[in-house]
């Protein structure tokens, strides 16, 4: 029976770029920025660093394929790189490939980066994967904030709430994360803003409106992982572990049978039970700190919640107005001001969750920095409503 990897692995260092409208690189000079700022919080030299998995979520509207591991190499000569995608959650995908690699004793210290550059492909919001038959055949007309709008209204319907009350609710957790947002000197969207205005912006596929809607954005984010005897060697101390990584993946059962109600993402949920299972974590609401889930729209947010257990169902609505999650709440959620502010560049967004979550732990994030924080949970949904992948992490101070 496996054991998991709960404090085996530690996070030596981490990095991120600046996020936003990087018109003034590529993404290979996006990848230097982040590896350079987490190599020297790791304190080692590149030398040390024996494997390296990148996540990249559209390959071809970056630089094609291949080049982005070729320009890693030219920086980390003959180590090897092992590419990976998972749709949006294809940092942690990469972070699991190192954390594993760590824990397995493959390797001794180990780079997950992840990077994407989306504001140069021409398209206002997310490219399509494909222009051709996969989505002419299967995906004709569907967009992401329609299929997140009919969460919506799968969640309001189900729960029985009113969608004014729910629109009220959505503009609670925009509004939030703009306010986190205005004190992150990397985030892409700084800018305060009200919950009338969030009610009163242009409808983008009802009821999601302009400001539910996360920003579009260029970034890289890594972190090194390595053992915590070899963290302690080198005079690490104040350690940030990790306590699971779990990842589930949809089949598309729930757009094929009817027992999906439309209102939850079931993966979500699969994800978060193991990842509690695998991190020893008995009662999620007591035990977690701080949250940094996958907002590319307010209403996943709010379903969230529920699915990885910090709301009970139907609940989410009360504990967004009650300011459960709020910076001074009692579960604070994207206190970097997430997707929505931080930015969403696709293969980097799991890893700069996880850079969030390192500092605060470790006491170092600024203006924004939280009340001694413990555990942390990092949750990213790739893919669609109804097929998708979900993976949950929980970080934490090691030994705690």
């Amino acid at each position: 029976m496996s054991s998991g990897i709960k404090d085996k692995v530690v996070i030596l260092g981490a990095g991120c770029s600046k996020f936003g409208e990087r018109w003034d690189c590529g993404a290979e000079d996006l990848l230097v920025e982040a590896t350079e700022e987490c190599l020297q919080d790791a304190g080692i030299e590149k030398k040390q660093i024996e494997a390296i998995w990148q996540g990249t979520g559209i390959d071809a509207f970056n630089v094609g394929p291949g080049s982005l591991s070729t320009s890693l190499t030219l920086h980390f000569p003959y180590v090897p790189v092992t590419k990976v995608e998972n749709f949006c959650a294809s940092a942690t995908e990469a972070l699991r490939g190192a954390a594993y690699a760590v824990a397995s004793g493959a390797c001794k210290i180990a780079l997950a980066v992840g990077v994407e550059k989306l504001k140069d492909v021409g398209y206002g919001g997310l490219p399509q994967r494909t222009r051709g038959v996969f989505n002419d055949i299967y995906y004709p007309n569907i967009s992401a904030p329609g299929l997140f709008g009919q969460l919506a209204t799968g969640y309001a319907a189900v729960h029985g709430i009113s969608m004014a009350d729910l629109k009220r609710a959505m503009a609670h957790v925009s509004v939030k994360s703009h306010a986190n947002g205005l004190k992150n000197e990397k985030a892409h969207l700084r800018k305060a803003i009200t919950e009338e205005q969030v009610l009163n912006a242009p409808m983008i596929a009802e009821p999601i409106g302009l400001y539910d809607c996360c920003g579009v954005s260029d970034g890289a984010a890594c972190a090194i992982v390595t053992t915590p005897e070899i963290a302690r060697s080198l005079g690490k101390k104040n350690l940030v572990s990790i306590k699971s990584l779990q990842l589930s993946t949809s089949n598309g059962e729930e757009a094929a049978f009817s027992n999906w109600d439309g209102s939850f993402i079931k993966p979500t949920r699969v994800a978060a039970a193991k990842a509690y299972e695998e991190a020893g974590i008995k009662n999620p609401k007591k035990e977690i700190s701080m949250t940094e889930v996958h907002d590319c729209f307010s209403i996943t947010e709010l379903v969230t919640m529920e699915d990885i257990f910090l709301s009970e169902r139907g609940q989410a609505v009360k504990d967004v107005m009650n300011g459960v999650f709020d910076a001074d709440g009692e579960i604070p959620c994207q206190i970097d001001g997430g997707l929505k502010c931080f930015g969403h560049p696709i293969g980097a967004s799991g890893l700069r969750m996880i850079y969030e979550m390192y500092l605060q732990l470790q006491g170092r994030a600024g203006e924004r920095q939280l009340k001694d924080p413990k555990i942390g949970l990092v949750h990213n949904l790739g893919g669609y409503t109804h097929m998708n992948v979900a993976s949950v992490a929980i970080i934490g101070k090691y030994g705690v």
